[in-house]
């Protein structure tokens, strides 16, 4: 049997696809299908300079394709990746939680638990239960302001 570079572009698209299998991020996959899309390339007869344009071109259309079309509807239901720290969660209301093991008090933005610092007078520990709204983060603590019972 004779290798060619059909046989390149094909078994680098095997080794791309079970990739995948570990990271589970779809990027891989993408890389992959455009892999095998090149091998097709290939076995028409194209130059290897236009396998690696098509390659280029093909990836450059099916890793964004996965990255916003399909990992999120591989993704649980209610949860936004990277949302955290970007400035979606100013304004929003929380409840402040006291931390099990040293008693710290905290918010839970996203399923992680962050210290408080209160936006007027610094104070971090809060009665469990007490109502905030989330200013900023100041590197891994939430700035935030106490509501008080005229605004609720």
């Amino acid at each position: 049997m004779e290798w060619s570079l059909t046989h390149f572009w094909l078994i680098l698209a095997l080794v791309l696809g079970l990739a995948e299998l570990t990271s589970g991020v779809l990027v891989l996959l993408a890389l992959a299908i455009a892999s095998a899309l090149t091998g097709v390339l290939a076995f028409v007869g194209l130059s290897f300079e236009w396998q690696l344009v098509g390659m280029g071109v093909l990836s450059g259309l099916l890793v964004p394709i996965a990255i916003r079309w399909l990992r999120p509807r591989f993704s649980p239901k209610g949860v936004a990746y990277g949302t955290t720290g970007t400035g979606v969660e100013q304004g929003q209301r929380y409840r402040t939680l006291k931390r099990d093991f040293d008693g710290a008090t905290g918010i839970k933005v996203n399923g992680d638990f962050y210290r408080l610092k209160d936006d007027s007078t610094g104070t971090t520990d809060f009665p469990e239960g007490t109502h905030v709204v989330f200013k900023q983060f100041d590197g891994t603590t939430a700035v935030v302001q106490t509501v008080t019972h005229k605004e609720q």
